[in-house]
């Protein structure tokens, strides 16, 4: 069972029909001695601390790996209000914290984005059968497309 992951307090397609409990995972790590010299000497010369992103990299994915065996163990189907914490434990050593809400959610049935059936227009033709293009029935306007939202648009989830 895979586990959807959303920081909005819903999750987009779906209809949230329990909300379990909060689900919390955490890390705590201590920077490499010769990777935090090194990371000290480029910081002087400025540019990406690589070995730190590396560390903040394995840290949160070790702590949602940590909270999505939690949901599981609830039954969830996903977890929403996703929200990341750091702290200072002790010199040199900090935690990371990920937590949200537990959920079970079901898909919401596709709306169709327009109310009208297919329409189509044809000119009027003469006696003869052939098309009269100068002699159009213009009385009909064109159909209105319907109004779309931004709820009706589709949902960019970053964690799947």
């Amino acid at each position: 069972m895979t586990v959807q992951l959303s920081n909005l307090e819903h999750l987009p397609n779906y209809q949230i029909t329990e909300r379990l409990d909060v689900v919390y995972g955490s890390t705590v790590r201590s920077k490499h001695v010769g990777k935090d010299l090194f990371a000290g000497l480029k910081n002087i010369v400025g540019g990406e601390l690589t070995a730190y992103t590396e560390l903040l990299e394995e840290s949160r994915q070790e702590a949602i790996d940590r909270m999505v065996v939690k949901a599981e163990a609830l039954g969830a189907d996903a977890v929403v209000g996703l929200r990341f914490s750091t702290s200072s434990i002790a010199q040199g050593a900090s935690e990371l914290f990920v937590y949200g809400t537990a959920v079970k959610a079901v898909p919401m049935p596709q709306q169709p984005l327009s109310t009208h059936g297919p329409q189509s227009h044809q000119p009027p033709s003469n006696h003869s059968g052939h098309t009269d293009f100068n002699n159009q029935d213009n009385s009909q306007a064109a159909p209105q497309s319907p109004s779309t939202s931004a709820d009706d648009l589709p949902r960019f989830n970053p964690f799947g």
